[in-house]
């Protein structure tokens, strides 16, 4: 049965969910007014969410001020936090689930390890604890755009990343964690089962008939890979905001 608060749609019982960074703008930037508009159409057929590793500061910096409004499911650290129609919905703590004393010797094994890997620039904010995971960047989150994009070339080039998941793999077989490779900088580390598919169960009391999903890390290790390949959904791999735009318009009829 349809919910009474998305009978108005055209198709209430179809939801698109999008991935934020690199899919429905480009990574760690702004939604341009094509995109915005592109959506704004797009609810009034079916009802639309995002799903994010980020907290909600960053995808309201993204996506706009009235991020909560703009969308009728908002998933931010991948549906950790989640509002529905501006809502807030229960929560989870990454914290609560791993205890301090794991916890510590998470940090302390990624901080030796980043003090002893090789790299040609570092800024700031290397570990970002967050409600529902922390997310690591060996370059440091407060690394220009243009730094990014340089560090995103290197890391491409010498596994940087992909060689510290592994460590961490390696010293704590036990911990039941998984670890994401997402945007161009950083990889995120929750508990395995907390990945964007967590957010598919905020979204079950209304029964939708389809869930599509877009986004752009989806290959093996990426963090939209559980989600793409989830049962539940039909997946759609993009490269931009723009070819998001375009296979809209191809579904949807905008």
């Amino acid at each position: 049965m349809v919910a009474a608060e998305f009978a108005y749609k055209e198709n209430p019982e179809t939801l698109v969910l999008f991935d934020v960074d690199g899919t429905l703008t480009p990574a760690r930037l702004f939604i341009t007014p094509n995109v915005k508009e592109t959506l704004q159409k797009l609810r009034k057929k079916v009802v639309i969410g995002f799903v994010g590793g980020s907290d909600l500061s960053k995808q309201v910096e993204q996506l706009g001020a009235t991020v909560l409004d703009d969308f009728d499911y908002s998933f931010s650290e991948n549906g950790l936090t989640a509002y529905r129609l501006g809502k807030e919905l229960a929560s989870q703590s990454f914290i609560n689930w791993i205890g301090e004393e794991k916890y510590n010797k998470l940090v302390v094994f990624i901080l030796k390890y980043l003090s002893n890997i090789e790299l040609p620039k570092r800024r700031g904010t290397f570990v970002e604890f967050r409600n529902g995971m922390i997310n690591v960047s060996p370059i440091g989150r407060n690394a220009s755009t243009e730094e990014r994009n340089e560090y995103e070339k290197y890391d491409k080039q010498h596994n940087v990343r992909e060689k510290f998941v592994q460590a961490l793999k390696d010293e704590f077989p036990d911990y039941g964690l998984t670890y994401s490779i997402g945007g161009q900088i950083s990889f995120d580390v929750f508990p395995t089962g907390w990945d964007k598919t967590y957010c598919l169960q905020h979204v079950q009391a209304d029964n939708f008939k389809e869930i599509h999903f877009f986004g752009d890390k989806t290959f093996k290790g990426g963090n939209d890979y559980e989600i793409y390949e989830d049962k539940r959904t039909i997946g759609h791999s993009v490269t931009n905001p723009e070819e998001t735009v375009k296979i809209l318009n191809e579904i949807f009829h905008l």
